[in-house]
């Protein structure tokens, strides 16, 4: 298990003495016991499709505040990482069309037109530990009125590693950041790998895994590692939602599938495990992953008049507060 000490450290001392976030860390550390470099420990990562994967959603319960940040202004900066993707400023070398459809995708999670994304408002940040209903208290989760893609850049300057291992990957996002000027909670940096580039524990262990790291100026920065989801095939969502006649490339499914899992999970947990996971350590993208069929099951939805493979997300607020997997959001009355 590779580890990111500065990030731990960053994390424990950012939130000491909340009993909460201590036990949700313990419980994250014991799932990750996988074999070396699957995910730093500190991560929270998307396992790929399994049937284990698919049951998460029936233990651990409702998802409980931990003391830290949510994002409640959400901004996301994409990377693609590496001469890989091509020379100059222009990305050429993509063979599933994996950077059309991600930005397509997260540039249409805003709005009146997004209610998919938008059940996560109602987790939010300065309440009680332990709080499962914020009932209008605190500082929500935020939901984008506009494209909330703010920034993307061709890293060319630099080959992306065969093999990353997470601190090269954490480095990447810090040079990202530095790039584009920004830091803290509200933003998302997305370290896209190239086609060919296998980070370490990718396909085996994981389909991507969000974390945070440190800026160059001192700051909190969220981060996902996004590898080339297509090249993992039906392990990481290709073909996994029947597309009828919606006009979603069944091939490409998991790069929204994965990479909305990974969005969600940032703004309601942008420094694993401080923000909102249950018992168990689950944040609300593993909750409801890979589930194929009745209550939650995967699907296409519009956002914003386009269509996208998604999973659904938890809800704690569905089925009278029992909680549960919902890919639409109108209302705390009105999802499922």
């Amino acid at each position: 298990m590779l580890l990111s000490t500065p990030r731990t450290r960053h994390m424990l001392s950012r939130h000491a003495g909340l009993a909460a976030v201590a036990a949700s860390l313990a419980a994250t550390a014991l799932l990750w016991a996988a074999p070396a470099g699957a995910a730093p420990k500190a991560a929270h990562a998307m396992s790929p499709h399994s049937p284990a994967a698919a049951q998460r959603a029936a233990s651990g319960g409702n998802l409980a505040y931990g003391g830290g940040s949510v994002v409640t202004n959400p901004t996301i900066y994409i990377v693609y990482w590496g001469n890989q993707w091509g020379s100059g400023s222009t990305v050429t070398n993509d063979p599933s069309g994996e950077v059309p459809l991600q930005l397509s995708f997260f540039q249409r999670t805003y709005g009146s037109g997004d209610t998919w994304s938008n059940s996560q408002t109602q987790y939010c940040e300065g309440v009680a530990v332990g709080t499962t209903q914020c009932g209008g208290a605190g500082t929500a989760v935020g939901h984008p009125a506009s494209n909330p893609v703010a920034g993307t850049w061709l890293d060319s300057s630099t080959k992306a590693p065969s093999k990353p291992g997470s601190s090269q990957i954490a480095a990447e996002a810090v040079k990202a950041a530095s790039h584009f000027g920004v830091s803290g909670d509200n933003v998302e940096i997305i370290v896209d790998a190239p086609h060919g580039v296998v980070p370490q524990g990718f396909k085996t262990s994981y389909c991507a895994w969000h974390d945070h790291t440190t800026a160059s100026n001192g700051a909190d920065l969220p981060y996902t590692n996004m590898p080339y989801v297509p090249d993992a095939g039906s392990g990481c969502g290709a073909n996994f939602v029947p597309t009828g006649s919606s006009g979603v490339n069944g091939a490409t499914e998991g790069v929204t599938i994965v990479g909305g899992h990974e969005y969600a999970e940032t703004l309601t947990d942008p420094a694993p495990s401080s923000g909102w996971v249950d018992s168990s350590g689950s944040e609300t993208g593993d909750k409801c992953a890979w589930i194929s069929s009745g209550q939650g099951a995967s699907s296409i939805v519009a956002l914003n008049g386009a269509p996208f493979a998604v999973q659904s997300l938890w809800s704690n607020n569905f089925n009278g507060g029992a909680g549960g997997c919902v890919t639409h959001y109108t209302s705390s009355g009105n999802q499922g």
